[in-house]
Formats: structure tokens, C-alpha cells, sequence
């Protein structure tokens, strides 16, 4: 299996970016994990919410493969603890799902055609972060998967 992170424009801010690639580099050595950026046009904030969203949805529906289980980050969706988020993988593997691709939209949330594509929705708290920190409150709950489905000490519970 292979997993695909893909981010809607870059992160903008150096200890989060930091933080991604530490996490990143500890992932590979357990799956074939791949970090998309897509970046946007210029003068993007200058457009209106809702066509911001639907560019967003453009650039995600082109990375969404026929094969893919698509699971969007999001604060509607399934709220999992750590141990579920590991079985989830566990099982995504079992299944030989071909490839995981998880999607950090923008901060607008995603469009209904998004959500349709989609396999599912996983929420990463009942809290609201931005969508800069989510890049790497995930990358951290992914190597903590691993570390857990292999029953390594990193996760204490």
C-alpha cells in the first residue's frame, strides 16, 4: 500500500514545515508515503470563499485516483483516538487498499463535489485547528500508527 498526503498550498511557516519533514522521513521507513503540495495561482486570497473552493476542488480531483481510498481531513468527520487511527491503517492494509490519499484542503473547508468523491472523512479533534498545523498533527498521528500497529514504544498508553 502506499499512502498520499496532499496539501492545498504550501506551509507557510518553518517550524510546522520542520516538523512535517521530521515526521515524513520516520514514516518512510515503514510505507511508501509521498507529501503532495499543490500549490495555488497567485493572488489566491484575493478570491471570493466560495470560487477559492471550487479551484481547491479542481486541484484535489486530479489527484484522486479510481483506486484510491480518499479520505478528506476534516472537522465533520469521523473522530478517531490514536489506537482506532492505527487500526484504520491496519485494516486499510489487510484490505490491500492500493493507496491511501489523505487531503488537507484549505482553510474554507472543501466542495460538495469534494465530499462526494471521497471515501470518507476523519476529524483530527473536536477542536479547531488551522489547516497549516493539521499538516503536522497528522503526519505525527501517522507515524504514531505505524508505531503502534508494530508495537513499538513511542505510544504510551
Amino acid at each position: 500500500m502506499k499512502i498520499r498526503l496532499l496539501l492545498i498550498g504550501k506551509t507557510d511557516t518553518a517550524y510546522l514545515e520542520e516538523g512535517i519533514q521530521e515526521y515524513v522521513q520516520r514514516i518512510r521507513k515503514y510505507i511508501d508515503f509521498e507529501l503532495i503540495t499543490d500549490t495555488r495561482a497567485r493572488k489566491w486570497n484575493a478570491l471570493p470563499p466560495d470560487v477559492r473552493i471550487e479551484k481547491e476542488a479542481e486541484i484535489i480531483l486530479k489527484h484522486m485516483q479510481v483506486y484510491d481510498h480518499s479520505v478528506l481531513l476534516d472537522e465533520r468527520g469521523k473522530t478517531m483516538n490514536s489506537v482506532q487511527f492505527a487500526q484504520f491503517i491496519d485494516h486499510r492494509m489487510k484490505q490491500a487498499t492500493r493507496r491511501l490519499l489523505f487531503v488537507v484542503g484549505g482553510p474554507w473547508g472543501f466542495s460538495p463535489r469534494v465530499y462526494q468523491a471521497a471515501g470518507s472523512r476523519l476529524s483530527m479533534s473536536a477542536m479547531t485547528f488551522s489547516h497549516q498545523m493539521i499538516r503536522l498533527f497528522f503526519v505525527e498521528q501517522l507515524y504514531r500508527a505505524f508505531t503502534i500497529i508494530r508495537g513499538e514504544a513511542y505510544h504510551n498508553e
